[in-house]
């Protein structure tokens, strides 16, 4: 299959950083990784022990190893945007509009399900972050308008991706195209779609329209790319993490950066924000595709090994490809016999496939810690960088 290639000078106009292959995901070789990922566990030690004192520590690197001093919930790591997220909820039904009753009642569905809210919460976390190098004492309206078209961008390609993998249920709730069939469904993330570009138009901000305007464009070379490459055993690691960027990391860092911009930060820092989102994303992904094969059916809410049974081949897959010619003649066959997709999953994880994935993870984290060394000391900071740490733990 034809890779999807970028000229190095674009992607670093982009902000990317470019390997020596032109993808945006910062490699480099085993041994400068390895490097690496002691730094990170060194740094992040040192962030915990000076963290700000008013808030209890919650994750720390001990040992070299993330660990909790008990539960965590990503709602404890984000109570400081508290309030932020409960005036966003609010207004994310009426945003949509009552002008078509379908449509009303399909946003209530969306909206009314819940969710972390971690995209919107991200662009609080940012805001005020870097608000306080400015003199800021408070959000802007942009802030909270660009959290709102943030929630609504990441809802619509969630709807768009339950019409794809025809997922019958979303949250906990049944999805809009099993509700109202697949017609509504697709014109329902459609209208999102176009609805939170003109919010965005309306910020007004050429730099914020072009970052968030491109993520849209993102995620369906995201979902191209992913679906030229099933089954395809030849697919190479920068191909797994540019499609990753596409369909995850693209969006959490054009609305982290966005977020500095309207905060009047400079560019360097604005810069900086777009590499934590870029990384967060890339390890965020990572990590759901480890747990593809690491938790059970009841824990994942689908079968174990579920995007490999669709030939949807991750970072343990393409680790343990390496490893075993044998997986790839059972990938190759898409499966055919009984029990070779069981087979499959326990060889992927017997080969050290997982073991490599989380180490890319831990690799994608440290960078995402490091580009918030430019920010000051805050409560926002420190729950950025907890978050991070929360981000790893789900596969410790």
């Amino acid at each position: 299959m034809m890779a999807l290639n970028f000229p190095g000078a674009v992607l670093r106009q982009r902000g990317l950083g470019v390997s020596s292959c032109g993808c945006p995901w910062n490699g480099g070789s085993p041994v400068n990784r390895r490097r690496g990922i002691l730094l990170f566990r060194r740094a992040s030690a040192a962030r915990c022990r000076v963290s700000s004192a008013q808030i209890p520590p919650v994750v720390e690197i001990q040992g070299g190893e993330p660990s909790s001093s008990g539960p965590v919930s990503m709602s404890s790591l984000l109570d400081v945007v508290g309030d932020d997220l409960k005036t966003l909820n609010k207004n994310l039904q009426s945003i949509i509009g009552a002008e078509n009753p379908v449509l009303a009642a399909a946003a209530e569905q969306i909206f009314g399900a819940g969710g972390k809210r971690l995209r919107p919460a991200l662009v609080f976390l940012v805001s005020r972050a870097t608000a306080s190098l400015t003199g800021l004492k408070d959000l802007t309206p942009e802030h909270r308008r660009l959290a709102e078209i943030v929630e609504m961008i990441h809802t619509a390609s969630l709807v768009h991706d339950d019409v794809l993998d025809d997922s019958g249920m979303r949250r906990g709730k049944e999805t809009i195209h099993q509700l109202y069939g697949t017609r509504v469904a697709v014109l329902a993330g459609d209208y999102m779609f176009a609805q939170s570009s003109w919010y965005l138009a309306n910020l007004e901000n050429i730099e914020v329209i072009k970052l968030i305007s491109q993520v849209i464009k993102d995620f369906a070379s995201g979902e191209i790319k992913q679906a030229s490459t099933l089954f395809n055993c030849d697919i190479e690691l920068d191909d797994y993490l540019l499609k990753s960027y596409y369909k995850t990391a693209s969006l959490i860092a054009a609305s982290a950066k966005s977020a500095a911009i309207f905060s009047g930060v400079s560019a360097d820092i604005c810069a900086e924000m777009f590499d934590f989102g870029r990384n967060l994303g890339l390890a965020f992904q990572i990590v759901d595709d480890v747990l593809d094969f690491t938790e059970s059916a009841e824990q994942l809410g689908k079968p174990a090994g579920a995007d490999l049974a669709k030939g949807n081949l991750t970072a343990p897959v393409i680790f343990a490809l390496r490893r075993d010619p044998r997986l790839r003649e059972m990938i190759d066959s898409e499966f055919c016999e009984r029990g070779d997709l069981e087979r499959a999953v326990e060889m992927v994880v017997a080969c050290g496939g997982v073991e490599q994935a989380r180490e890319l993870a831990l690799e994608k984290a440290m960078l995402a810690v490091r580009s918030l060394s430019c920010l000051p000391a805050s409560e926002y900071r420190t729950s950025l960088e907890r978050l991070v740490h929360y981000i790893l733990l789900r596969v410790d």
